[in-house]
């Protein structure tokens, strides 16, 4: 199987450098650079890049890990990116001798701290806060070669840190903390006022980032499917406080907008908006948030011959093959690390809270190698007050706060 590299692929290629971060969209190709970017390194030729018959890299090239989400490595997603460099996890069909290759999962990435002399491609970026995993990543950086891949730069300076730290930038968390941090003094736990210093900030970002510059040759259709839903009962709750599943006074905001989305994501026209666009597109994806919208979306009459399958925190099942096929996916388990290119259409069942969720969910079918050019994307939505604050709080490309929200009422 010959590489060949889109244009914006080499020039990230001719970017990168020990430590960078490299960023593009869902389904920009970010495997596929990150490795030839690693045969690069190690002794191979660019003419292997640009549809060339492959020339061998050194042998043996430095050790390969790869650190990546669990899905990523139970459903053997890089093992297709490795083959075309005649790379495998398998010994006997890695054509280098005495070379290892690793795909393991950011839960056991403290399995790795005494490595050295390796290179890491660190996937789906990780390393945000001060956990185990930030500990382990700043060990590893230490004594071995590393880039990182990412769909979405950081969300605030914060989220840098750990990256900052690895490329020596600063020694540590509080020598940060110290030069660009100002905490508010009005609130009882440590909460950030504002960031100073910050075009040096810019300044060292813009020296590690690597932007995938790539025009997609996809056309996203985004279609709002507004049902109804119980106004009395929705109002009922919002005056009364009253959670009519357990019988008890609602507690706080976040148990308030969970019984309000759940009168609202159970309403019967909901459901029939699925099985309506079911009819026009026979293989589709359905993200959700809720378990009780999972029972919902099971029982559903699809038809004796559609196989249902499902990703979430109980059943990890693989996309189905057959001719029409239902593919249920909870947000928080399926919103990353996973590629579909059997399917053109996504539903989302309801909304979730955060935006970067929704595009890396949108991101699923929107894939370099799909067959297909027109994308269909169906969001169901209420105009419920709950529903259509959510939507406006997407449509800026912000989180949706519940407690905010709640003081609004």
């Amino acid at each position: 199987m010959s590489i060949k590299l889109f244009d914006y692929q080499l020039k990230a290629i001719q970017q990168m450098k020990n430590g960078c971060i490299l960023c593009g969209g869902v389904g920009s190709g970010k495997s596929l650079t990150a490795l030839s970017y690693y045969y690069l390194q190690n002794g191979g030729e660019l003419i292997s890049l640009i549809g060339g018959d492959y020339i061998p890299m050194d042998d043996p090239p430095k050790d390969l890990y790869i650190i990546t989400t669990a899905r990523k490595r139970d459903t053997l997603e890089w093992e297709g990116e490795l083959s075309p460099f005649l790379l495998s996890t398998h010994p006997e069909t890695n054509l280098y001798h005495n070379h290892k290759v690793v795909v393991d999962s950011w839960n056991n990435i403290g399995k790795y701290v005494n490595v050295t002399g390796a290179f890491f491609i660190f996937d789906e970026q990780r390393v945000i806060g001060s956990g185990v995993w930030v500990k382990s990543f700043l060990k590893i950086t230490k004594t071995n070669d590393w880039i990182l891949l990412s769909a979405t730069p950081g969300d605030t300076w914060q989220d840098y840190i750990p990256v900052f730290i690895a490329n020596g930038f600063y020694k540590n968390r509080t020598e940060f903390t110290r030069e660009h941090i100002v905490y508010s003094h009005f609130t009882k736990f440590p909460k950030i006022d504002r960031y100073i210093n910050t075009g040096k900030l810019l300044k060292l970002r813009r020296s590690i980032l690597v932007m995938m510059d790539f025009k997609r040759e996809t056309i996203s259709h985004h279609e709002d499917v507004y049902v109804s839903y119980s106004v009395e009962q929705y109002k009922d709750v919002s005056r009364t406080r009253w959670n009519p599943y357990k019988n008890e006074p609602i507690q706080n905001a976040g148990e308030l907008c969970y019984i309000w989305r759940k009168i609202v994501n159970s309403d019967q026209s909901r459901q029939v908006a699925v099985l309506e666009i079911f009819k026009k597109h026979p293989k589709v994806i359905i993200f959700y948030n809720f378990d009780y919208e999972l029972e919902i979306l099971r029982n559903l009459d699809y038809g004796s011959k559609v196989k249902v399958a499902e990703w979430n925190g109980h059943k990890h099942e693989p996309i189905p093959n057959s001719k029409s096929w239902v593919y249920l996916v909870q947000y928080a388990a399926g919103c990353e690390g996973w590629n579909c290119i059997t399917t053109d259409t996504i539903i989302f069942y309801s909304q979730n809270y955060s935006y970067k969720v929704m595009v890396q969910a949108a991101g699923r079918i929107d894939r370099l190698n799909t067959p297909y050019t027109d994308l269909y994307y169906y969001h169901l939505k209420s105009r419920s007050g709950i529903d259509l604050a959510i939507s406006k709080a997407l449509k800026e490309k912000k989180n949706f706060n519940e407690s905010k929200f709640v003081l609004t009422i």
